[in-house]
Order: structure tokens, then sequence, then C-alpha cells
């Protein structure tokens, strides 16, 4: 089933490279009594991903900062080495965003938003979307309607809702 607003987020846990290696990231932590857009997307390196997702959230950071936002989480079913690399290659780490792996893809499958597109070799990815989050409860959602599309689930658009 997929998550919807007013859902509560199951406690799963992602990975983080920290200063010494890979860190476990409970996403329960990261949002309890706290304000947090989660931003999820095919793949890191992916055109879409990268030239308009992740690009679409750097430009609204400060927007967000100002709305109460304590933090904007990138998930990706990718590993932890390829998010922080994105991370710097987007500028998303310089802005302040969290990169994710969800290596296992266990958030994105508990939450219903898995997918495969084999002719283009993504297995058991996530599909895009965008959440408001507030003490664990998603107060939006917006889910794109194809993977290769960057309309309603970006930061703008997540802004613009608020």
């Amino acid at each position: 089933m997929t998550i919807s607003q007013g859902a509560t987020l199951p406690d799963a846990t992602l990975v983080q490279l920290g200063e010494s290696g890979p860190e476990a990231v409970s996403i329960m932590d990261k949002t309890k009594g706290r304000k947090v857009v989660i931003f999820a997307v095919p793949g890191a390196f992916t055109p879409t991903c990268h030239s308009a997702h992740v690009p679409s959230f750097v430009r609204t950071k400060a927007q967000f900062d100002e709305k109460g936002v304590d933090e904007i989480i990138c998930v990706s079913v990718n590993d932890p080495f390829v998010m922080k690399a994105w991370g710097e290659a987007t500028g998303a780490a310089d802005a302040g965003l969290t990169m994710l792996a969800d290596a296992e893809s266990a958030f994105t499958k508990a939450i219903g938003m898995d997918f495969d597109a084999p002719p283009a070799g993504l297995i058991a990815r996530s599909k895009r979307y965008a959440m408001l989050v507030e003490d664990g409860v998603v107060t939006l959602f917006h889910e794109e309607a194809s993977p290769g599309t960057c309309e309603v689930s970006g930061g703008e658009a997540l802004l613009a809702a608020m």
C-alpha cells in the first residue's frame, strides 16, 4: 500500500556516509518532533534527478528554512558512497541537504513507492515523490505520475502547497 497524507512513516534504517564511513540513520529519529521534507528519486546521476529534482531543492532550501523546515532529505536506492558523491556534484551537500541511501530499498518498499524498469537498468528503485513530514506523520504528499518527470514533486511545487 502506498503511503499517503495522514499516515505515520514506518521506522526504517537508511545509510549516510560519515567521516568514519557508512552510518545507520533512523527515519524515526530524523522525523521525531521535527518538520522534515523527504524527497526521493529513481537514481543518483540519472537525467531528471540530476538536472531537475535535486536542483529544485537546492534553489528552495532557504524558503523551506523560512517555513520552519528542520531538514531536507533526499532518498535514493543507491549506496552511501554514490549518494555522497552525488551530493557533492549537485551542490546539495553545500546547500545543506541530507543525502541518504536506501541501499536495500527497505524504506521505499515499506511505503509502497518501489518500481522496476529493467530496460533502463533500474531494479527495486523509488518512484519520484516529495513529502512534508511533521513528527513522523505525512502532512503533504506529492507523487509524480512518471519517474521521468519532476513537476509536482519539485521544491517549488511542495513550497506552493505548504
